[in-house]
């Protein structure tokens, strides 16, 4: 007996979630999801600066201001 629910759209008959067309979707949906949870993460967390973790050789040992006591 087809439900209520089935008739209004509202669920997936069984026979419909076993073909393999919807499994493929499924998966599809679940792996975009994940991506874009990943990407929703890395945009709230702050920027890492290359230059933060390394420091480079090239830095100059004095200061080359017109303030010499200056950092």
């Amino acid at each position: 007996m087809i439900s209520w629910g089935v008739l209004a759209g509202i669920l997936f008959s069984e026979d419909l979630m076993e073909t393999k067309w919807f499994g493929d979707l499924s998966t599809f949906v679940s792996i975009n999801t994940v991506a874009f949870v990943t990407l929703a993460v890395i945009k709230t967390l702050p920027k890492a600066y290359l230059s933060d973790w390394i420091d480079r050789r090239d830095r100059r040992t004095e200061t080359r201001s017109i303030h010499p006591d200056g950092d």
